[in-house]
């Protein structure tokens, strides 16, 4: 037997084949000569195995689809593909540019109506051949009105201009009245506050009651005796502790969880009728024309005295970051404090009347409304960052309270003489959204509930008004916990 014949049975035990596996796919082709290898090397890259795909890491866009006409670009063909690609006929090329130029025209046209109007003279524009230059799928056709901005009827050719967002509507009248026997009809006083939560503080004769917004409870706080009345009320900003401001110029602090009095203070020696808290501070003003600064916690009755008004202290408001105390009088002066000072930093007279409005903006830092009283009807804006005003409206009537908004830039102003309304203002414009009216005496309480939502307005008509008159936060989707499912006329007595 020749030495270099191999049976297949050893083939597959040298090469541990599988049984199944023929011998004749182990057959090698043989190269006869050197030049066969190496042309068999360069031809390998321009074969390819019909069972296997190559992938590459690189991407060549395909611009074959792409309008390059558009980002006037012009595409010029190569020679050979313009040698080889028949030309298209005259009277086709000719039927394809007349269509697309009055498709184009058509909608210029309509564009040029809805824009400008239509007596607006015609202008020549480059046509507009594509949308993009890199597409990755086929795009729909769409029709030549679905282009226009400002859509178009399907029934005609009528440009419909898109709807303009209406303005918010504010209910026009109260989803809640509640009679309140013995509210005084006194600008100076302060007699309604509503607290953090959520319970609504009223001072009626010599007697407090509170109102619990979410079950309807009224509870007598206090009674001060037959030689005493109530002229302020003011929760602090926690919302469990009232103070009280009383005629004989003395100040009770109480616990209203409890329906405990922790401390009477004193200091003022006329009645005291305007009340206000910052996160560690209680000022107090009085008709003996001083503000006194009071620390609960502090063993003394006041930590310092405020002198500079001429007249009666009728209004006080902390800022929002309790560094500022803004104070109006009967004197028709707006003063401003810092925590510190004894004589005001900031002096506005230009008031013409008595200032009890008087509310800071929870929306821009130093931003302070002030209102004046008959003879002023002006509520006026300034800016204690730069110690200027900013802008001065006529309200036509006496200005008796000012609240802000902390869900929307805007405002609420309650009036007196003559017209005893209440007016919701968007804020910088002072646009008026809306005019309340229902009372049918001078406006002169006013609250704003801890959602933002709703005020509450008291008149010498003895009556507690509720109104829906600010949105609720973007954040919140649900109504507010007293809303509308309120409705009827009570007594908070």
């Amino acid at each position: 037997m020749d030495d270099d014949s191999t049976s297949p049975s050893q083939t597959r035990a040298q090469l541990s084949l599988p049984p199944t596996m023929p011998r004749d796919s182990l057959a090698l082709e043989t190269l006869t000569t050197p030049s066969d290898h190496v042309n068999r090397m360069i031809n390998s890259a321009h074969s390819q195995s019909p069972s296997r795909a190559i992938y590459s890491d690189r991407f060549i866009p395909s611009r074959s689809g792409s309008n390059f006409a558009f980002f006037g670009i012009q595409s010029s063909p190569s020679p050979q593909s313009a040698s080889s690609s028949p030309s298209p006929s005259p009277s086709s090329s000719a039927a394809a540019e007349s269509k697309e130029e009055a498709s184009l025209s058509t909608y210029n046209a309509l564009l040029r109506a809805a824009l400008f109007g239509p007596d607006t003279p015609e202008r020549k524009e480059s046509p507009v051949v594509g949308r993009n230059i890199f597409r990755y799928k086929t795009e729909t056709k769409r029709s030549l009105h679905a282009l226009s901005p400002f859509g178009f009827e399907d029934a005609g050719n009528v440009v419909s201009q898109s709807p303009v967002k209406a303005a918010r509507k504010v209910p026009r009248s109260p989803y809640k009245v509640l009679d309140a026997p013995a509210l005084q009809d006194d600008f100076y006083l302060n007699l309604v506050d509503w607290s953090s939560h959520n319970v609504l503080a009223v001072g009626l004769g010599n007697c407090v009651y509170l109102w619990n917004a979410c079950s309807s409870k009224v509870t007598k706080l206090c009674d001060l005796g037959i030689d005493d009345n109530v002229c302020s009320v003011g929760w602090a900003q926690r919302g469990t502790h009232l103070a009280i401001g009383t005629s004989n110029g003395k100040l009770q602090v109480w616990d209203a969880s409890r329906c405990r009095r922790v401390r009477t203070m004193e200091g003022h020696r006329l009645r005291v009728g305007a009340l206000a808290w910052s996160s560690s501070l209680l000022s107090s003003g009085s008709r003996d024309k001083s503000i006194l600064q009071r620390d609960i916690r502090a063993q003394d009755d006041f930590v310092s005295k405020l002198a500079g008004h001429k007249s009666e202290v009728c209004g006080l408001k902390w800022s929002y970051d309790n560094r500022e105390l803004a104070s109006g009088g009967n004197d028709n002066r707006l003063f401003v404090w810092n925590q510190h000072s004894t004589q005001p930093v900031l002096k506005y007279s230009e008031h013409t009347a008595a200032v009890k409005a008087i509310a800071w903006s929870p929306h821009l830092h130093g931003l302070l409304a002030s209102g004046g009283g008959t003879a002023d009807r002006c509520i006026r804006f300034w800016n204690t960052t730069t110690n200027s005003q900013l802008s001065c409206i006529d309200t036509g009537s006496q200005v008796c309270n000012l609240v802000w908004s902390k869900n929307v830039n805007e405002l609420v102003s309650t009036h007196g003489y003559s017209q005893n309304q209440i007016i919701v203002w968007r804020y910088p414009t002072m646009s008026k959204l809306a005019t309340l009216t229902g009372h049918t005496y001078r406006v002169l309480y006013l609250a704003i509930s801890p959602d933002g939502q709703t005020i509450v307005t008291g008149a010498g008509d003895e009556t507690l008004r509720f109104w829906n008159v600010f949105p609720s936060p973007k954040s919140q989707n649900t109504d507010s916990e007293i809303g509308s499912s309120f409705f009827g006329r009570t007594t908070i007595r």
